[in-house]
């Protein structure tokens, strides 16, 4: 059996950069198998895979290389943009089902925002365990960290290890010991780590981010939509940001550099999160066939 796979970079800034995805968008008889298949062989961070739905607009299922997870922010954003530009879908809200419950989408024009749900939050004291174990796995001490932000972990529909840096060189000068971000994840049970600082390429946006993902083969990624949703929310309960609407940068700091930008915009009720959607733009960029 051939499958056709599309390429598309979503959160592309611009018209360059983004991160790619693969989307198959006839899944229905797929095998999970299969599905992980497909994924290994695509060899990106993540492969969306589209099948029909009885309780949404479509089912979505991701698979990375190594497994398959709940969730995926690029993907969803690449596959809800491939499907647009087809006519198969048309603007407004749409909706996703996944392995954990349904999610809207909303298509504005060429954006394509994803709801996640309120934060919730656990920190990293400085004298936790996990403190020097956390710093040594990206080559520094604790005292590097932001002096008044402390580490925490954050989900809004995945949980993500949120790492605060003074400025853009601490950032974009961290050695990463992967193994060890490897195995921190699994004990915190995260999906990696999402490096900030409040300094970006762009005047007017708000953070500047690298993501480490190695549990789930990812050793970097360009741009992360369910870790931007943590961030966002983190920003304005941790470190005042105000703003309904944040923007922060991924990619500019790889090696080589895939600039990346992710739009987040919270639900603030009775001043707290309700939820929030994060979105961005996408575009195809090739086909490829696969004997499965």
């Amino acid at each position: 059996m051939q499958v056709e796979a599309h390429i598309v970079n979503a959160f592309i800034d611009g018209a360059l950069g983004g991160n790619p995805a693969g989307v198959v968008l006839d899944a229905n008889n797929l095998t999970a198998d299969q599905k992980l298949y497909i994924a290994r062989k695509l060899g990106l961070s993540e492969t969306a895979f589209v099948s029909a739905s009885q309780s949404a607009t479509i089912k979505l299922e991701f698979f990375t290389p190594t497994r398959q997870i709940a969730h995926c922010g690029h993907a969803t954003i690449a596959t809800f943009s491939l499907l647009r530009k087809l006519g198969l879908v048309g603007e407004g809200m749409l909706s996703k089902e996944t392995i954990d419950g349904n999610r809207n989408i909303l298509i504005d024009g060429d954006m394509v925002y994803m709801e996640q749900r309120a934060p919730e939050y656990r920190d990293i004291p400085a004298d936790s365990p996990f403190s020097e174990r956390i710093a040594a796995s990206l080559g520094v001490t604790p005292a590097q960290f932001h002096s008044t932000l402390v580490p925490a972990l954050v989900n809004t529909s995945n949980t993500f290890l949120v790492l605060p840096f003074p400025d853009e060189q601490a950032v974009s000068t961290l050695r990463p010991d992967f193994k060890l971000i490897e195995a921190i994840s699994n004990e915190l049970d995260v999906i990696g780590y999402y490096v900030f600082s409040n300094m970006t390429t762009i005047s007017g946006r708000h953070a500047g981010v690298r993501m480490f993902a190695p549990r789930f083969g990812i050793p970097e990624e360009s741009a992360t939509g369910t870790a931007a949703g943590p961030l966002a929310c983190y920003l304005r309960d941790y470190a005042g940001v105000r703003d309904a609407e944040i923007i922060i940068e991924q990619g500019y700091l790889m090696q080589p550099p895939s600039p990346s930008v992710i739009k987040v915009k919270l639900s603030i009720a009775d001043g707290r999160i309700r939820d929030l959607m994060a979105g961005g733009t996408a575009k195809a960029t090739r086909l490829i066939k696969l004997d499965v």
